[in-house]
């Protein structure tokens, strides 16, 4: 009989990149939210002490997943032959940012704020997985509301969208005159809160 660390395994690998929910998990492991959040740890640290694993455990919003380690991604770069972090646009990330510090939003607000179409680079961010249609706008055309979806927060290495650098830090770290990689600011603010 398997033990409930292989079950919780067996179960997040079959669930792929959907993962599963915590309300899920504890129905089909009989187990109650603490109960399943001490197995998942148990497995994210076996997982991760053992360093021939090309796997991880991880969880956002109220989702567990079972992934391969960021270590790994050259080899799986090269198995789907195309490099996704060297294939966005500085446009599609501009519009990314919008979407993620906006949410829910339509595209013509989305044309507002930049100044110029992005239909296509919107349809490239939504092909990517990056965000999705979730809903119209009770608005003339009843245009679609786009929302950022749990493969970009897992993509940029955020648990929720709580965890989004604040606008205000950007003002402090960008002069009018310099380019900003919206993303990267997070590893800023963890080299000056560990300091």
């Amino acid at each position: 009989m398997a033990t409930k660390i292989a079950n919780l395994e067996a179960l997040l690998y079959v669930a792929g990149d959907e993962g599963l929910d915590k309300s899920v998990l504890c129905g089909l492991l009989e187990l109650n939210e603490t109960e399943l959040e001490a197995l998942f740890m148990n497995l994210k640290d076996k997982l991760e002490k053992d360093p021939d694993n090309g796997l991880q455990a991880i969880h956002v919003n109220q989702t567990y997943k079972l992934t391969t380690r960021p270590e790994t991604s050259k080899i799986i770069e090269k198995y789907f032959q195309k490099d996704l972090s060297k294939g966005i646009s500085q446009s599609a990330l501009e519009i990314l940012a919008i979407v993620a510090y906006k949410q829910p939003i339509t595209r013509v607000e989305i044309d507002d704020i930049r100044g110029v179409n992005s239909s296509g680079a919107i349809q490239t961010l939504v092909w990517r997985g990056l965000i999705k249609a979730s809903g119209k706008k009770n608005a003339p055309g009843n245009p679609n509301l786009y929302i950022t979806t749990d493969y970009f927060l897992q993509y940029f290495g955020y648990e929720s969208l709580a965890d989004l650098p604040l606008i205000e830090n950007f003002e402090d770290e960008v002069s009018s005159e310099s380019e900003v990689d919206l993303f990267k600011l997070k590893d800023k603010e963890n080299e000056s809160e560990e300091s």
